[in-house]
Parts: C-alpha cells; structure tokens; sequence
C-alpha cells in the first residue's frame, strides 16, 4: 500500500535510553557502560549522527542520568543530538514523552518520520537505517526483524511440577524483532492516544501498539541482521566488545595532492622504525607535502626503541626544534617464530621490549607534546593480532595488545584531544617479513607504499581508537549490502590464514 505522494519529510531518530543495569549487573543504566573505548549510547548516537537519513536526535534518558548524556553529546560532538529528555517509569510512558516532544512547534497537520530506536543496540548497520526511512515512503508503520534460528516453543506452568510444551509453532514463519521501529509521527501519536482509552494497556514495544490499536494499519518488515544484538545479558557486553575489536575502519582520503599539502604544510612528524619499510615511506611521503619529518631507527639514527632516553631525546629534539609535535608513529617490531618452551630468554625479552614495552614508553614520552598540539599517535598491528597461533605465540600476543593499548589511550586521552589509532595491514612486503619468510610470489603481498598511504591518511582524519585495515582485497566486498559487522566479521575469519 502507498502512501499519497508528498514532500520528503524530517526523519528524527529517537534513542530510548530509560533502561537501567540491573540484569547487567551494574550500578549505573548499561547504556552508559563504556564498551570498545566508549560508552554504549555513545556508539549508538554515532550510528545515527553519520546516517544520511536522519534530521536530528532525541535522547529519552533514564532518570537522573541527563547530565551523563548530556556531557557525552557535547565531547563526541554529536552536533544532531536537539534534546536529552528524562524518560519515564515504563517503555510505553517514555514512548508517549517522546511523542509529545516530537509534536512540539508542528503545524496541525504536519507530519515527521520516526524512528525508535534501544540505546542498548549499538551495532545497528547503516543499511537497516536506510531501509527503514525508505519504508516509511511507502508505509506509515515499519518494524525491523529477522528470522529465527532457534525452534520456538509455547509453555505453560503447572503449579510445582513446572512448565509443559503446549504448542511448536511453525518456525518459517516466525521472526525476532530489533529495533529501529519506524513510524509517520502520526500514525504512532493515534495508536497511544487510542491506547490510552484502555485501562489494561501494556506493551513491550510500539509495532505492537499500532498492531493493536490500528488494526488496519499495515506494518512493513525490515530484514535486521545477526549483530543489532541488545546489550541485556553479561555475556553481550563481551560479544559486543569483541564484535567492535574486530571491526575496522576506512580512513577518508584526501581529495587530491593540494589537500596533503595543506594539512601537512608545517607540521612535525616523528617516525620511530623509520629506517625502512612502511616507516620509511611514510616518513617520505609526509615530507614531500611539506611536515618537518624526523625518521628515527636503530641502522639510521642509532634510536633504539627499547631505550626510554632514545625516545626522551628523539622527542626533545624534534621539539626544540620545530616548537611543536604533530604526530607520532610507531612502525617498529620483530617477528620471531617458533615454539614458546623452544624459545630463549633474549628472544622473549626482545618481542616484549620492541613490540609491547616500546610503543608503551612511546605513549608515555609523546603525551605532553601531542597535548599541546592536539595530535595524534599512530601504532600498528598484525593480522595475527584477532587469533593466536602457533609459533607465533609472542607476536600475535603482543600485536593484540596493541589493539587494546590503542583502544584505552584513545578513551584516557580524549579530554586532551589527542587521537590513537591502530593501523592493521595484512601481509606487506617489508625487510622484516622477508627475512622472516625469504623470497615470497610477487603481488602476494601489499606494498608498504600502500600501507603508508592509509597510514597517512589516518592521520589527517578525526578518527580515534580505531583499528584500519589495510588490504589488497576485500574478502567481503560482494556482499556490499552487508552490515558493516558481517563485513567486519567475515574479514577476521579471512585474516586467520595470514602471517
């Protein structure tokens, strides 16, 4: 059924946040609890910040925790976010809050598109959005659901001896439901005031108020997909988390040449491993556009990583004489493979001190510098970094921790406005690896000019705590209409095979 042909109307995304942590185990709301770096509504307001559809935000919040939101909003810049409401005791009284807010200053027979959405589901794709608001051109009530995989039973309790199989419902024709539930504005405002008439109203969610309500009003289904999973249970607070490990970002490029040189014109850049490989090009291709470039390395410079007054001076130096730090990256490692009961003492000392104690003391010296400029430090993991291996058991250790180094500096120092991001190229044709592997097939590997492209281009983005891949192919690149977490998911199970 079509909706009359009318104007293109404002899409506002409701984000019901009145929840609290109780089945999470938390003294505070669980949408407030920080997962991959930040905290759980913060995710989910982004989503919908960086959705092309959407107009603006409307927060409805669990009582007494405004302010939380309200601080969350200004820091991560969510310019689209117009209120931060205190929501209600129950789902459907918060529901009915935000439809009143949402009719404020609208001309009598003005209407709006809504989406209402769990602040607790912070992995909803782009796609499902997209979807939703097409819907409504079509629809005046939309749902978002997928199918079950699990076989659904009907029960009922017989005093002690417990619960009893009354029905197997057919299950092709069952689905679960998700969030966004989308709505005309006015189609969603009738279904409650209708409800409001009925003293027994009660309702887990709002389709199911229109369903009730406005019988004749037909409901669209959205397909949803596997990871818009909610954060109820302690165990989705680690799937979440791991869910957001393993996803990447695209680092946005520049337009052109004139734009790397505007960017970079002028600022200081300190390159730790930039003796060869991705450092040294990164080093190169960074001076070209006019930064002041200082590629630091042990065959180079003499600048051993390990060594804390190496860095200290490296630093100080650079400092002095620039009067400013931009950037700083760290492209230094070791690869060492074998058995970990065959390995030495010198070898594991030497993983820990370059590829985790290194980047650590980096950190450490950088922060007071990059405070000042509001820079950004740049340290790289491995493909091995999502699964350990064998014989690989100190360098997909210590990769990994480069991810969480990352993920934890980029929340410890956002206040300062000093971005960390991770990049994770796949396997590159550097010294180090062919030492490691000798002679591999040609254009097996990615280049380390490509990997210090990306590279470079984290840097001039506002990304921060991000891990980027960097690739030759992308494994999931036919499935464009994905989510972003089957993509991301489905590029993990492939990085397995990598060394």
């Amino acid at each position: 059924m079509s909706l009359p042909h009318e104007a293109k109307l404002r899409t506002t995304a409701v984000v019901l946040a009145g929840g609290t942590g109780q089945r999470v185990g938390l003294s505070i709301p669980k949408q407030l609890l920080k997962i991959a770096g930040k905290a759980v509504i913060e995710h989910t307001l982004t989503i919908f910040q960086n959705a092309e559809d959407i107009d603006d935000i409307i927060v409805m919040m669990a009582p007494g925790f405004v302010p939380d939101v309200e601080k969350i909003v200004v820091k991560a810049q969510l310019t689209k976010v117009t209120r931060v409401i205190e929501g209600g005791a129950t789902r459907n009284e918060t529901t009915e809050r935000a439809i009143a807010a949402l009719g404020e200053g609208l001309a009598e027979n003005e209407d709006r598109n809504v989406l209402f959405h769990d602040a607790v589901r912070p992995l909803l794709s782009q796609r499902v959005i997209r979807d939703c608001v097409a819907a409504l051109d079509r629809y005046r009530a939309v749902d978002v659901a997928i199918p079950s995989a699990d076989t659904i039973i009907v029960t009922r309790t017989h005093g002690e001896d417990g619960e009893f199989i009354t029905e197997v419902p057919d299950r092709s024709r069952l689905r679960r439901g998700q969030t966004p539930q989308a709505f005309k504005l006015s189609t969603i405002r009738k279904a409650y005031r209708i409800a409001a008439g009925d003293p027994n109203f009660q309702a887990t969610d709002d389709c199911s108020v229109v369903l009730k309500y406005l019988p004749d009003v037909p409901i669209h289904v959205v397909a949803g997909d596997e990871y818009n999973m909610k954060v109820t249970q302690p165990v989705d607070v680690f799937l979440t988390d791991k869910l957001f490990q393993l996803a990447s970002t695209a680092a946005p490029r520049q337009a052109d040449e004139a734009a790397y040189r505007e960017l970079l014109s002028g600022k200081t850049v300190v390159v730790f491993g930039g003796s060869y490989g991705i450092g040294a090009d990164l080093a190169t291709m960074a001076e070209s556009y006019g930064a002041k470039v200082y590629a630091l390395g042990r065959s180079t410079t003499g600048t051993h990583v390990e060594n804390r007054a190496d860095i200290d001076g490296a630093l100080a130096r650079a400092h002095a004489e620039t009067g400013r730090v931009d950037y700083v990256i760290n492209t230094a490692g070791v690869l060492r493979i074998g058995r970990l009961d065959e390995t030495d003492d010198a070898t594991i000392q030497e993983a820990l001190n370059v590829n985790y104690l290194a980047p650590v003391q980096i950190a450490r010296a950088s922060y007071r510098y990059l405070a000042e400029t509001q820079g950004q430090l740049l340290l790289y993991t491995s493909s091995s970094y999502t699964r350990g291996r064998a014989e690989y058991s100190l360098y997909s250790s210590t990769k990994a921790a480069m991810v969480n180094l990352t993920q934890a500096l980029a929340d410890e120092w956002a206040g300062e406005g000093i971005r960390v991001n991770c990049v994770n190229p796949e396997r590159t044709a550097t010294p180090m690896r062919t030492k490691a592997f000798g002679q591999e097939p040609e254009g097996s590997l990615l280049s380390s000019e490509a990997v210090a492209r990306t590279s470079l281009d984290v840097l001039l983005s506002e990304l921060t705590g991000h891990v980027i891949d960097v690739r030759q192919q992308d494994p999931t690149a036919e499935a464009s209409a994905s989510s972003g977490f089957d993509q991301a998911l489905a590029s993990a199970l492939d990085r397995q095979g990598d060394g």
